[in-house]
């Protein structure tokens, strides 16, 4: 999770900014949820990946979601999130690391 921390800002990133990254956070929030287990996802999807391929979106997903979780302000200690909910993303996080274990 050093993903952030090799990021290097110059200022501070916008309320429109934090708003960006929290929306499409929403994006990993509903893949991972898709499906309750590879069948599930080759059922719905009628991919080709193998469960190995599947495993590794949702591990990319997960970790993603625990990256901009750990965001913040140029001090490097304040977070970025201000009154955001991270419920449905930590849910995410949680099944995701169940897919893939």
């Amino acid at each position: 999770m050093e993903e952030e921390s090799t990021l290097l800002l110059e200022e501070e990133r916008t309320s429109e900014q934090i708003a960006e990254i929290y929306s499409a956070a929403g994006y990993s929030v509903t893949l991972i949820n898709a499906d309750v287990d590879y069948s599930a996802y080759t059922t719905r999807t009628e991919s080709s990946d193998s469960e190995e391929e599947w495993k590794a979106m949702i591990k990319r997903n997960t970790d993603h979601l625990e990256i901009i979780k750990g965001y913040k302000k140029l001090d490097g200690t304040t977070s970025i999130w201000g009154s955001e909910s991270f419920t449905d993303i930590d849910a995410a996080i949680e099944k995701g690391k169940s897919l893939i274990s």
